[in-house]
């Protein structure tokens, strides 16, 4: 009787966790696209749940690189960041996007920031989208933010993990940001601005989860500590998850808390609308 009841509980146990793994993905496919800001050919990944059917309403995720990666690392890294991310869109059955936004070393700047929007196109004229979610790391948050506040009507949620709000105070990866950005930030300061998400936290409409490290060398937590407590304090739906003996990197666990966050807010919006 005990061994039933032992098999039976490790039964329910193990249905459980597969259930709550979502649905596996299909193969992905790596996709080229002639960009309309330059001509010049540009790539993003793919991923479609396994159980994906054409004409059914989809989420989509779209994952943006850190400094120094390609489109590949949101789904093939085993990163907490990255396996995160991609296992709270299988939850929610969601497309997963993650493109090269122009370079390894891309923060956003005009011709990746007309890319994703050329991506956004795409999906939604092959796809039937529902909700449209952004999240990334480092380099990537920091794009995730600037992509959301420059255009708030295309985002209903962002996750940025250890993310950099304010361009013209910041001064790692200059050479990069000056060669995304169209120069450095002495002589088109107005650029580095419009790409700063703490200048504009009245766009950032959309639910906004950001997680740093108090010991962030890289990306110094300043910025984006100061643009959680302006979305708090006027009424956003904001997240912050703060680890101050932490570096420059964010654990499975809080990516994962920081994106269902996002999520759940975005689609009870959703729902409270249908109402």
């Amino acid at each position: 009787m005990r061994c039933l009841l032992v098999f039976c509980c490790l039964y329910l146990f193990y249905s459980r966790e597969k259930a709550s793994a979502g649905p596996a993905w299909q193969e992905p496919v790596d996709v080229a696209f002639k960009a309309r800001a330059d001509g010049s050919m540009q790539r993003y990944v793919l991923l479609l749940p396994e159980d994906f059917r054409k004409g059914r309403e989809y989420h989509l995720l779209i994952a943006l690189h850190g400094h120094g990666s390609d489109r590949w690392q949101y789904v093939r890294e085993e990163r907490g960041e990255c396996r995160g991310v991609r296992d709270v869109a299988a939850r929610y059955g969601m497309i997963l996007v993650s493109p090269d936004y122009r370079a390894k070393t891309s923060w956003m700047g005009p011709k990746a920031e007309a890319d994703v929007r050329q991506i956004i196109g795409a999906m939604r004229r092959q796809y039937r989208i529902g909700k449209l979610f952004l999240a990334g790391g480092s380099m990537g948050g920091s794009s995730a933010l600037t992509f959301a506040a420059l255009y708030p009507r295309l985002v209903d949620g962002v996750s940025a993990q250890n993310p950099i709000a304010n361009h013209l105070e910041y001064e790692g990866f200059q050479e990069a940001i000056a060669e995304s950005f169209g120069g450095g930030k002495a002589h088109i300061p107005l650029e580095y601005k419009k790409r700063s998400a703490e200048y504009w936290p009245e766009r950032l409409t959309m639910p906004v989860a950001i997680t740093t490290g108090g010991r962030d060398e890289a990306v110094p937590p300043g910025s984006a500590l100061r643009l959680a407590a302006v979305l708090k304090a006027i009424g956003r739906k904001a997240f912050l998850i703060h680890r101050p003996e932490e570096g420059h990197q964010t654990g499975y666990e809080d990516t994962v808390a920081a994106l269902e966050f996002v999520v759940r807010a975005a689609l009870n919006d959703k729902e409270a609308a249908l109402k």
